[in-house]
């Protein structure tokens, strides 16, 4: 299994990317805030759904290029300080756009909800790119099963990921709210995200390659 150091690392990342504004944080908060917390749920549920086909497609995958590949571990680990420092300047280049800007949303059923969740995350890159490239930094043969590591991972990320957006669900409004009268909070907010991720980068990139 992960080592329980790498385990709390991993988890620090998977709650660094869930705070990153993306398309699941805009559509959850966009959700609540035009039709309601129970909309906001329901929509996450089916969010959640898609990080498990994302979770098992990246535990299958890095089985198989561990036993193919070995050196891959290398191209995934720059692509992923890459994608980190690509998150960085995202977070603090001028013009960002705040998540709690909610738009504008059709009042849809039930069923549709959680299937609108799905997609969204299901199609959305910087959950992809996180399964593919950061995932592979916490993985080794020589702690066991690579897919029962993946899958311990991916639950991580997953607890993690279901903890922070319910809580932003069920405080959408107050936080929409406190962001329009805070806006020197939400720049001083992005501007420390922006360097732990740049940071985080930094490390994965000064990583020695794991033995295979």
């Amino acid at each position: 299994m992960v080592p329980l150091p790498d385990w709390f690392l991993f988890a620090g990342a998977a709650l660094l990317m869930v705070l990153t504004p993306g398309p699941n944080m805009v559509y959850l908060i966009s959700r609540s805030i035009c039709q309601g917390r129970q909309a906001g749920v329901i929509s996450l549920f089916g969010v959640i759904v898609g990080f498990l086909v994302h979770m098992f497609a990246a535990a299958a995958g890095l089985t198989a290029l561990f036993l193919a590949i070995p050196l891959a571990y290398e191209v995934l680990k720059w692509a992923g300080a890459a994608y980190l420092l690509y998150l960085a300047w995202a977070a603090v280049k001028p013009g960002a756009r705040s998540p709690f800007e909610a738009r504008a949303l059709t009042i849809d059923p039930p069923h549709r909800l959680f299937f609108m969740g799905f997609v969204t995350n299901l199609l959305n890159p910087k959950i992809a790119v996180f399964y593919l490239s950061i995932f592979p930094q916490f993985v080794s043969p020589v702690q066991g099963s690579v897919f029962a590591q993946s899958l311990q991972l991916g639950l991580t990320q997953i607890v993690v990921s279901f903890s922070v957006n319910l809580a932003i669900v069920l405080s959408a409004a107050r936080l929409a709210a406190w962001f329009a009268r805070s806006p020197r909070w939400l720049a001083a907010q992005r501007y420390l995200m922006g360097t732990v991720l740049a940071a985080l980068a930094v490390k994965m990139a000064m990583e020695p390659r794991r033995a295979v």
